[in-house]
């Protein structure tokens, strides 16, 4: 596949629910939550190349290149499977970052799956995700490409079909960092343990909402205004919240009355992740090269 330029979809993520049960002595918590993926990403335009040269762009302001989520999974790629082949990877960047809505990880799972195909490397997606684990929790996730009930802190994963439900994803104007919110003292860590059709059968709750409400006046403020219209909680550890309709129309209509200064989106939720639809239609022809 090499020299061929290719498009492939980096979607966004939501805990349907997140539940903390217990902190081990490595300091991990084990927690219990429900990943979604949605219709809507960032999209990574990629050429394999003959130089083993990873280049990206555009330039992330603050971020190095060799921090980059992108740059770490190619060079792991390469690194696993003694790969001599490169890329040109172009980013376009539209998920927040520290939202809680997985936009690294997307990244890096989308660049993994991406030129295990294009270098012809025939990695599984359990090895692929091995190789993401490694670069974040949450990656692997993104590299199996299906809705999963997750356990222990966050490895194991069950495949689930959640109701493809539409959302309102709505980032107030903060960034919050995962550890400030895993160390605090008031932070819920002793949520029983449950079956998940135990949990299915009862309103959703994210353990980490109380501490982001208190610490940060802007998600309480959005929160707040959500939770008028529909059911809303917060994603994640991040500062994304979201509501959850029957339809576009009625999450359109609320998105309608945001105020200016937040940033939002409607999409909708989706079991099959579109980069794994892309990845099927590629390998069967369906989407031809750009």
């Amino acid at each position: 596949m090499i020299g061929a330029q290719t498009s492939w979809p980096s979607p966004a993520k939501l805990n349907l629910f997140l539940y903390i049960t217990g902190k081990r002595e490595s300091g991990y918590h084990d927690l219990q939550t429900l990943f979604q993926f949605v219709d809507f990403g960032d999209n990574l335009t990629i050429t394999a190349t003959d130089s083993n040269e990873i280049v990206l762009t555009p330039e992330i302001p603050g971020v190095e290149k060799e921090d980059n989520l992108i740059y770490k999974a190619a060079k792991a790629l390469q690194k696993a499977a003694r790969c001599c082949h490169g890329a040109q990877i172009h980013l376009e960047k539209v998920l927040p970052m520290g939202g809680g809505i997985g936009g690294g990880s997307s990244n890096a799972a989308t660049t993994l799956v991406a030129l295990n195909y294009l270098w012809q490397t025939g990695f599984s997606d359990e090895e692929l995700a091995q190789i993401g684990l490694e670069l974040g929790a949450d990656v692997p996730v993104f590299v199996r490409g299906f809705s999963a009930f997750a356990e222990g802190v966050g490895e194991k994963l069950t495949q689930v079909s959640p109701q493809e439900k539409w959302y309102l994803v709505v980032r107030p104007n903060v960034s919050i960092a995962t550890a400030d919110i895993f160390k605090h003292p008031d932070l819920t860590r002793n949520t029983p343990k449950r079956a998940l059709e135990s949990i299915l059968s009862q309103p959703y709750v994210n353990d980490c909402e109380k501490i982001v409400r208190l610490l940060y006046p802007e998600v309480d403020k959005q929160l707040s205004w959500l939770l008028q219209y529909a059911p809303s909680r917060l994603t994640g550890t991040g500062s994304c919240v979201f509501a959850e309709f029957d339809s576009k129309f009625d999450a359109d209509a609320v998105l309608d009355k945001l105020s200016d200064n937040v940033s939002a989106f409607v999409a909708q939720g989706r079991n099959l992740s579109p980069l794994k639809k892309r990845l099927a239609d590629y390998q069967s022809a369906k989407t031809p090269f750009c």
